[in-house]
């Protein structure tokens, strides 16, 4: 192999002998692992190396799946250096990108800009060669632009031909200018001949033919078919039929206002009603004609024709292909951008007051109309019950190819059935007595002056998920009735723009984390707003002497393998000392084991059953893993588990004289049939939940008989555990008076009954 690129052919006629496929691949091999590695572990290696992987895509740009024709325009300030002499560190960059996507088998026509820059640096030269000293001494005139053009595009493709022939491309130079869209016979050829170019893998190269064009001042006149090579992009993308339209920048897409302007924030989705006569544009590029302006322009014009656009930076050297696996970069125009719940990046503010003003509303509507509202939602789930698998199918292929965590993953799909029971759940708080409006305590402060205490709705709540199919939320947004207001149930789907929603203090009044301990970890450090969620979910079991051994290997084997990514699964087995004698241990470490479950040992367990050493004894596995530990009893035990099963959160302030140290746990179990331990362990362990000869899998909302459950905490703090629809109320105080007066408290002469039993 005398180069890495004969290698990588070579390897590649390898790959798609055995597999009959694409290659998805197009970066630099090491010579040292590929000779020395099987066809399985290459085809492995190749597919996780694949630069089209839709890898944490956003649901917003899903249809990028089904984009095969794509037409990418590169400005003059990404062609072109700040000396006006052409970029070739970029140039390259961009020609690789292209090449991966040819081969990749997408069609990829380009419009390049950068001939008159690149051209006018060329006459400055000539000129500067061929002038006398008394030349250079009178006032310069400005170079003629139409020349400029005709002496740049010549150079520029010259460039792109050079590149493309080293990444074994072929590129094909078409002009064309204004006056030629105006005939018909000319577009359908120009169909034609791109179409041909195209089947042959050839990559054509567009460009306004600016030395001919009759346009009066090609610069400023922005009359005709299309007036700049942006407006050009856009007018091929419709003319060719593509799926896609990508204008290159030199920033990061469309911002707020100026990009220099520190205020500024990036538009990731641009939604013509919302932003149209909201944003300021800065100055334009350095060079070319036409700036973020022309972009938009051109972007909005596609968009609403159905191309798809996207404006994203061209400094970057991977952006397009960053486009095209779905990532959440640059600002995307799309036709059906409006419709789309998520479309906050400007208004996370009204996103919140929407969703109050709507719950308001609903709040003010009779108990049975509530209902039928929830009785709609599951008629809905279950309706939608194959579009919503569909989607989660790929939202799990998109997670399995980017190599997320296997207990992500597991979290992320829906298991046979899900849909169903959740349609059922719904059904039940549907069913449920009113819980708003509930008299919790009536007292009579003084005659004809009657005191409730009434529960009442927390408020907005911000439920950030991990990884869950949004789906979901659009499906039981169509059931939402118009009194309501859509804007009851919002749908962001990036990371960036959670950070706005936390600043919302004042209007969101809980916030709901669901997911890793990291993730809530990182929610509580970045709010004020109270969070309800938990810490590391490490459930242990212990099995004590007295167990019965059948209903402890089934406890044991349920609290581990029903749901290994669960935050209720059993991570710590703790097991009584006298088990190591009677050969209970044993039973249960084989029963584990017969069901794929690796094991590690604690300090004792590691050197008395030669396992692996654990972690550490306060470790989350989320997965067909656990640690199994030897107490001498019921006491060491609970010693165990609040030492290790929960953690310790420090909270200070500078210039306060406070310091907060709270122990939460999550849910802890104990399998004996000695009824006098189980009281002990019930009573002492101060977890979450505590369970005696059950699953640590019941602690959840539904098999409580919650209805549904909303988050789980193992917080103190306003609720504690599996968090019901009792868990998201609040209460609120109703005075019914007949005129009574405070008057220092002279006017009033005070009863204080209870009268809640007459309420």
């Amino acid at each position: 192999f005398k180069s890495s690129s004969y290698l990588q052919n070579y390897l590649c006629l390898v790959y798609v002998t055995i597999h009959t496929a694409p290659l998805y691949i197009y970066i630099h091999i090491d010579l040292h692992f590929c000779i020395h590695s099987n066809p399985t572990t290459l085809s492995l290696w190749f597919q996780s190396l694949n630069p089209l992987t839709m890898a944490a895509i956003d649901p917003s740009r899903r249809f990028l799946k089904d984009v095969k024709r794509i037409v990418i325009k590169v400005g003059t300030a990404v062609v072109t250096r700040d000396d006006g002499r052409l970029a070739l560190g970029r140039l390259g960059a961009l020609c690789e990108q292209l090449q991966t996507l040819n081969s990749q088998g997408f069609e990829v026509i380009l419009v390049s800009s950068g001939a008159v820059g690149a051209g006018r640096q060329r006459l400055r030269y000539r000129k500067l060669v061929h002038s006398s000293f008394a030349d250079l001494q009178k006032p310069q005139v400005e170079l003629d632009g139409k020349a400029c053009a005709a002496v740049g595009q010549n150079g520029l493709m010259a460039l792109y031909d050079t590149l493309f022939s080293q990444l074994d491309v072929t590129s094909a130079q078409l002009l064309v200018t204004d006056n030629d869209f105006r005939s018909p016979e000319f577009r359908k050829q120009l169909t034609e001949t791109v179409d041909s170019l195209l089947s042959y893998k050839v990559i054509p190269v567009f460009n306004e033919n600016d030395a001919v064009s009759t346009r009066r001042a090609p610069y400023e006149d922005a009359s005709g078919i299309f007036w700049d090579n942006d407006s050009l992009a856009a007018l091929l993308a419709l003319e060719l039929k593509a799926d896609l339209l990508v204008l290159l920048s030199d920033v990061d897409g469309l911002y707020s206002g100026p990009p220099s302007d520190p205020q500024s924030k990036l538009i990731h989705t641009y939604i013509k009603e919302k932003l149209e006569n909201t944003i300021t544009f800065g100055d334009k590029s350095r060079l070319g004609r036409g700036g973020m302006t022309a972009k938009v322009k051109a972007a909005v014009y596609a968009s609403q024709a159905g191309i798809p656009v996207v404006i994203t930076s061209g400094f970057a050297g991977d952006n397009i292909v960053k486009v095209l696996q779905g990532q959440h970069i640059g600002t995307l125009f799309h036709q059906d951008a409006h419709t789309w719940v998520s479309n906050g990046e400007l208004n996370s503010r009204d996103m919140a007051v929407s969703a109050r003003e709507s719950s308001r509303r609903l709040q003010a509507l009779p108990a049975k109309e509530r209902s039928k509202i929830l009785l709609d939602v599951a008629d809905a789930l279950e309706a939608n019950e194959k579009v919503i698998l569909h989607e989660n199918e790929a939202d799990v292929a998109a997670a399995k190819d980017a190599r997320y965590e296997t207990s992500l993953v597991s979290r992320l799909a829906l298991k046979p059935g899900k849909v169903s029971n959740l349609a059922k759940a719904i059904r039940v708080l549907a069913n449920m007595e009113e819980p708003i409006g509930q008299i919790l305590k009536r007292t009579e402060l003084s005659e004809g002056f009657v005191l409730d205490k009434t529960s009442s709705p927390l408020g907005v709540l911000l439920v950030i998920f991990e990884s869950r199919p949004d789906a979901l939320v659009q499906v039981i947004t169509s059931a939402i009735p118009a009194n309501v207001g859509g804007g009851l149930i919002g749908l962001v789907t990036s990371r960036d723009e959670i950070p706005e929603l936390l600043k919302l203090d004042d209007v969101i009044d809980l916030v709901i984390p669901r997911g890793s301990n990291k993730l809530v970890s990182q929610i509580k450090s970045s709010t004020k707003i109270p969070v309800l969620g938990h810490a590391d979910g490490v459930c242990h079991v212990y099995v004590d002497k007295s167990a019965d051994m059948e209903m402890a290997k089934n406890i044991v084997l349920d609290a581990k393998t029903d749901y290994p990514a669960a935050c209720n699964a059993m991570e710590t087995l703790l097991v009584h000392k006298d088990l190591m004698e009677n050969g209970g241990v044993n039973e249960l470490l084989i029963e584990l084991q017969t069901k794929g479950v690796s094991i590690k040992g604690g300090p004792k367990a590691s050197s008395r059953l030669n396992l692996p050493a654990a972690p550490s004894l306060h470790h989350e596995y989320s997965s067909l893993a656990c640690t199994i530990e030897i107490v001498d009893d019921v006491h060491a035990a609970i010693d165990h588990i609040h030492k290790h099963g929960r953690q310790s959160i420090f909270s200070t302030q500078t210039l306060s004289l406070y310091l907060i140290i709270l122990f939460i746990a999550h849910t802890d179990c104990i399998v004996t049939q000695d009824r006098e331990v189980a009281d002990i362990f019930l009573r002492q362990v101060d977890s979450a939940a505590v369970l005696h000869n059950a699953s640590t899998r019941f602690s959840d909302g539904f098999r409580f008989g919650l209805g549904a459950e909303v988050g789980i905490s193992t917080s103190r703090i306003h609720a504690r555990g599996p968090v019901g629809v009792e868990g998201l109320l609040t209460t609120r105080w109703i005075g019914r008076g007949s005129g009574q007066v405070v008057d220092n408290d002279k006017g009033v002469v005070y009863t204080h009954h209870d009268l809640t039993h007459q309420a």
